[in-house]
């Protein structure tokens, strides 16, 4: 409802209360007027689509408002208006208004009339801070002939924090209209608003404000003060006062009561996360040392923050298709709208001066209630506090204790707190070093044993593997009355964290994940888990186990809820929208395609389940298996190099290219453009990243190229698995020289020697480059077992044969293994998918057929590509076992 009283309009939405009790006019007005509005809102949504591309939803509001009034001008108005949320942040609003005067007597006032007004407008956000609105209104009065005006406006605002709980903004706003009266009018506003909040529902607000008008009529100069005090995020008490000049003296005070209510209303039939919107929470972390590196915080936006609810877990590959469109916007969107800063509690413990040091950086810091208290050392009141903190998990209460990387002088309280807490288990997730920052220090033994403080720490063993290394401790507390007796401790690093982002995959984390909650025992204290800061990537870990675990209890997932709770126990927990993303990609892989790992004594009875399906409704059988696998997206996009016009004839097949990000990369030769392209792809080993170069065989006009990339990445061995020809198709071009030597530009190739096995045969090569005749020496394996149609008959050739390569590699210094076939797929994807589960099965006892085939097509394309290789994958282990049926020894 619009009020309008001496020439100023006034909007009301909501309940509200307006007393004209004062007026410094010279024009008094001819009544003083009580007026009480009841609004009646009605308001429901319309989804247009569940997965809509442009419009994500539309939202009808329609309002009737009657008003009466203490004076002869009783009227009714209705409004419709219909906001439309567009895409990249842009909204489109259309509103419709109708207002009509009562007057069922004389008016006494000169301009009583029926008004109908239609506006669009429009609103475009600039960035964090600067919109730009564009606005369109046709009005159209009775008696008063029709008006036609058009505005635009430009408005910047900018927020400036003052302190921990003071904030100011500062706005401009330029606006220019025209009426078809051919008036003209420019105005210029600016103002000042100070927000003070006075504890977590109570907070008041100071803004001054100062507009000039330019118009066809005489210069006009108004001033206004407000006070507002809000109580609650849906009740709030403000008092204005405001003066015109030149035109009239008019000072005015007003007092508003403005509750509201608003409740959730869906009209689909299917479970849609809704959103729940609240007030925004802005806040400073607790002042500190300004000489330490402090971590960055992401800037939010000032919208209001909304609460996301559960989504059901058959919901859950939709609602993550839909969240990363439009380059993650609603990730970005969901993230933002998480309670951030330090609200939920004091940090005073962490900010007392014994204790500033004692933090790594400077704005993450525990809060006092849910901190780690130590034991406080004889003489030493500030020796209970370390940079720590409880997090609960999905069911058990402090189930975690995320920190801080240790610093040099906090290692000991960082042992002792291992100690006191009875933890078993330290998971961490940041490297020592990265990008050439200290990120943690050292506090750990390379071997032998030391002490830190009062806890001795002795390393009884250490196991690396691709993505994380598993490191043994054995610890004594040596205390006054005696050394305590000793306790193990396991601290599992995952060292698969890139210094920028997160995993290019979650499997790897995944696997991690399973592996600390197999390490842990249920009567252990809280797993420690820290990275440098003890908020991002710890964040991230914690949720993604919380919230696995929720989706076994509850077939839902809820990340958001998960997050804000975890937050109340210690600030800034998952750091970035990247890393929130990845928590849902994670989510995701678990969901898909569970847990496949299997125990080498439970490998029969899956074969018989894989090969028995007796139903086409059976969904265990292996081609469903393997399906999952080939509805992999193939990543065309970051095949870029490959695909350039220079380097396509360098490619056997069209159909497999290496990835952009993991290619095989020579050096650029002079003059030569794109000559350090290769067909070829580093994969991931057991124990080694880039512990393979997968390729295709040579083509004629390749060869040196092949024999470059071998003699520049320090290759000793090479594993062929395929002849030159098969089924009269060429299928590999003759690199290697039957008899004495041959020169392929740079480099030459001389057999030293060859020998026959059962299913393969071995050929010494001594390769040398260039002028200075340096040479090295390169073992080839050639594969004779495999058939031109279908696969090997039997395992024995091909265990052997990866025994044989292993043992070379042992001897040459693990330098890249070149794995081929005829295009670098097929059976190259197979060799080295066996390599890898057959060497877990020795160290662990364990095997994923599943995860390893996908982790390596997700690093070439088509990597083992049918079925009967898929099979083969199996069968190879099966018969491994059963040569080694005493297998405890390589469990």
């Amino acid at each position: 409802m619009v009020i309008y009283w001496q020439g100023i309009s006034t909007s009301f939405c909501g309940q509200c209360f307006y007393l004209d009790f004062l007026s410094l006019s010279p024009y008094p007005s001819l009544f003083r007027s009580l007026c009480l509005s009841l609004p009646i809102p009605l308001c429901f949504g319309l989804s247009l689509s569940p997965y809509p591309s442009l419009f994500r939803s539309l939202s009808l509001s329609l309002s009737l408002s009657v008003s009466v009034s203490l004076s002869p001008y009783p009227s009714l108005s209705l409004c419709l208006s219909l906001p439309i949320p567009l895409c990249f942040g842009l909204s489109l609003s259309l509103s419709l208004s109708l207002s009509l005067f009562l007057s069922l007597s004389l008016s006494l006032s000169p301009y009583p009339s029926h008004s109908l007004s239609f506006s669009v407008s429009l609103s475009v956000p600039l960035s964090l801070s600067l919109s730009l609105s564009l606005s369109f209104c046709l009005c159209l009065s009775l008696p008063i002939p029709l008006s036609l005006s058009l505005s635009v406006s430009l408005c910047l605002s900018l927020p400036i924090p003052l302190s921990r709980s003071l904030f100011l903004s500062l706005s401009l706003c330029l606006s220019f209209s025209l009426s078809l009266s051919l008036s003209l009018s420019l105005s210029l506003s600016v103002s000042v608003s100070l927000s003070l909040p006075l504890c977590l529902c109570l907070s008041l607000s100071l803004s001054l404000s100062l507009s000039l008008s330019l118009s066809l009529s005489p210069l006009s100069l108004s001033l206004s003060l407000s006070l507002c005090l809000s109580l609650s995020p849906s009740v709030s008490v403000s008092v204005s006062v405001s003066l015109s000049l030149p035109l009239f003296l008019s000072v005015s005070v007003s007092l508003s009561l403005s509750p509201s209510l608003s409740l959730p209303l869906s009209l689909s039939h299917t479970h849609h996360p809704l959103e729940q919107h609240t007030e925004p929470v802005f806040s400073l972390p607790p002042p500190s040392s300004t000489e330490q590196q402090t971590v960055v915080l992401l800037a939010r936006s000032p919208s209001a923050s909304k609460t996301y609810f559960p989504i059901p877990v058959d919901c859950l590959e939709d609602e993550t298709r839909i969240r990363s469109a439009d380059d993650g916007k609603l990730f970005r969107e969901e993230f933002n709208s998480l309670p951030s800063g330090y609200t939920q509690g004091t940090c005073q413990e962490a900010n007392k001066e014994d204790n500033r040091e004692k933090n790594r950086y400077p704005n993450i810091l525990p809060y006092d209630h849910s901190r780690v208290v130590l034991t406080q050392l004889e003489g030493n009141l500030c020796s209970d506090y370390i940079n720590a903190s409880y997090i609960h998990g999905y069911t058990d209460n402090n189930k975690f204790i995320a920190a801080q990387g240790p610093k040099q002088d906090t290692v000991a309280d960082f042992w002792r707190m291992i100690w006191e807490q009875k933890t078993a288990t330290i998971v961490m997730l940041t490297n020592l070093k990265e990008r050439k920052e200290d990120k943690c220090y050292q506090y750990w033994p390379d071997q032998g044993c030391w002490t830190y403080g009062n806890v001795r720490v002795a390393v009884e063993d250490c196991t690396v593997l691709v993505d994380y290394t598993i490191r043994r401790f054995c610890i004594q507390y040596q205390a006054s009355d005696g050394t305590k007796p000793s306790r193990l401790v396991t601290q599992l690093h995952f060292t698969s964290w890139p210094d920028f982002g997160v995993p290019f995959s979650p499997i790897g984390m995944l696997k991690f994940l399973k592996k600390v909650k197999t390490v842990n025992s249920s009567f252990a204290g809280p797993i420690v888990v820290h990275c440098s800061a003890g908020v991002g990537r710890t964040g991230t870990f914690i949720v993604i186990d919380g919230v696995i675990d929720m989706m076994h209890q509850e077939q839902k997932i809820d990340v958001f809820g998960f997050v804000s709770k975890i937050r109340d126990q210690r600030s800034q927990l998952v750091q970035t929208d990247i890393q929130y993303s990845f928590i849902y990609q994670a989510l995701l892989e678990y969901y898909l395609y569970g847990d496949t790992e299997l125990d080498v004594s439970s490998l029969e009875g899956h074969l018989h389940k894989l090969h028995n399906t007796h139903t086409p409704f059976d969904r265990v059988g292996l081609e469903e298996e393997f399906k999952k696998l080939t509805n992999m997206r193939i990543m065309k996009e970051n095949m870029r190099m490959g695909n350039l016009p220079a380097n396509m004839k360098k490619n056997r097949v069209l159909q497999i290219i290496p990835y952009d990000f993991n290619r095989v990369i020579m050096s650029m030769r002079r003059g030569q453009e794109f000559t350090d392209y290769i067909n070829a792809s580093f994969i991931d080993g057991y124990r080694q990243k880039d512990y393979f170069i997968a390729t295709q065989g040579p083509l004629s006009h390749t060869v040196e190229d092949y024999w470059r990339m071998a003699w520049e990445w320090k290759c000793h061995s090479v594993v062929m698995l395929t002849e030159l020809q098969e089924r009269e198709q060429d299928k590999c071009f003759q690199y290697w020289p039957t008899e004495d030597s041959v020169t392929y530009g740079d480099y030459t190739v001389e057999m030293k020697g060859s020998t026959v096995c059962d299913s393969f045969s071995v050929r010494d090569l001594v390769l040398t480059y260039g002028p200075d005749k340096q040479t090295r020496l390169v073992r080839h394996f050639h594969f004779h077992g495999w058939p031109e149609i279908g696969i090997p008959a039997e395992g024995k050739g091909m265990i052997d044969i990866i025994a044989s390569v292993q043992r070379q590699q042992q001897q040459s210094g693990n330098h890249p293994i070149i794995v081929h076939c005829s295009a670098g797929a097929g059976r190259t994807g197979t060799f080295i998918a066996l390599s890898n589960i057959l060497e877990r099965v020795k160290a662990e006892g364990l095997l994923d057929v599943f995860q390893t085939v996908k982790s390596l097509r997700m690093q070439r394309p088509h990597m083992v590509q049918t079925v009967e290789q898929y099979d083969f994958c199996y069968r190879v282990v099966q018969d491994f076992v059963d040569i080694f049926s005493d297998y405890a020894n390589f469990k």
